[in-house]
């Protein structure tokens, strides 16, 4: 399977005015029109995570449109935290499928980008014809908003609650030196170890020596540098900052997702697999594979084979 092999390789990006800000975009395959497929990153991650997929997409037919979403890399970076609500983020995804021309179109998430696919999926399905979610399995909403229940469950210091209750902080610790956290925070064969107390992220952030074996070669580690050093972290923190505003935006909407939907779980993921996914999401098939939390980037060919496959049926 063909993937980059020089961060220069990825397509060029562009900028496109969607829902009252500007996505830039990385857009590959055009000439496969008709038969578009949206990729979704997560957090604190770019479009750039899906340069193993991108050329293996095109070559099987797809047009591949890759945002880096509100809040990252040059795309706008609102002030206000509301910005970034769900309803946002899709409406982000749906004008960029008007802008296109399309009435509907495959979407690949991973991460938080998985949680942003399953929620548009809900709030426009006539837009989202198929789902691949990576890591991030379907959110059921339970009785209690999000961020309270992991409180409750949790703790104060787990880190989607942190970012809620002491905003401005973490983003600083990322801040100080975004050169070492990414470089701490994309890491593979990392030794299973058990909870430790306090904030993880930002424990992470401050490690001199990380654990596990780097994820990414240097000159693309150093794509990641270059963006987080410009745009800062508190555009993608402030979707953390959302899940009970999501909670609550979420509650009228039909919980089912009626489309044919391919989940993909890492079996070394901290993203526990969802134990109840078939009731929620009837048309799913779910697949392994021996990875961590970076699943399409540590197995970048098996992950392709899959999606391809799947795609294909």
């Amino acid at each position: 399977m063909k993937s980059l092999s020089n961060p220069s390789d990825f397509p060029e990006p562009i900028l496109i005015a969607v829902n009252g800000v500007e996505l830039e975009v990385f857009e590959a395959g055009r000439q496969n029109g008709g038969k578009p497929v949206v990729l979704c990153h997560g957090w604190p991650d770019l479009a750039f995570t899906w340069r193993h997929q991108v050329p293996a997409l095109v070559a099987a037919g797809y047009h591949v449109i890759a945002p880096n979403q509100r809040g990252y890399g040059n795309s706008s970076r609102p002030a206000e935290v509301a910005a970034y609500d769900v309803a946002q983020l899709a409406g982000d995804l749906v004008a960029l499928l008007d802008h296109y021309g399309y009435e509907d179109a495959t979407f690949v998430g991973h991460d938080w980008g998985a949680m942003v696919v399953w929620s548009l999926t809900l709030l426009h399905p006539a837009r989202v014809n198929k789902v691949i979610c990576l890591s991030m399995p379907y959110p059921v909403r339970g009785e209690t908003p999000w961020i309270e229940f992991m409180e409750a469950v949790l703790g104060s210091d787990y880190y989607f609650v942190h970012f809620n209750r002491h905003p401005g902080v973490a983003d600083a610790v990322f801040e100080e030196n975004p050169a070492q956290f990414l470089r701490n925070l994309y890491r593979r064969n990392e030794p299973r170890k058990e909870p430790q107390p306090g904030m993880v992220m930002i424990d992470l952030a401050r490690a001199e020596a990380p654990v596990g074996d780097p994820l990414m070669s240097d000159s693309d580690l150093a794509v990641y540098v270059a963006a987080f050093e410009k745009s800062g972290f508190t555009g993608g923190i402030n979707w953390y900052r959302n899940l009970d505003r999501d909670w609550h935006l979420l509650a009228g909407v039909d919980p089912i997702i009626h489309q044919p939907a391919l989940m993909i779980y890492g079996d070394r993921d901290t993203v526990a697999p969802a134990e109840n996914l078939a009731a929620f999401v009837p048309d799913v098939e779910e697949i392994h594979l021996d990875s961590g939390h970076w699943i399409h980037q540590e197995k970048p060919d098996e992950t392709n084979r899959a999606i391809l496959k799947w795609l294909a049926r």
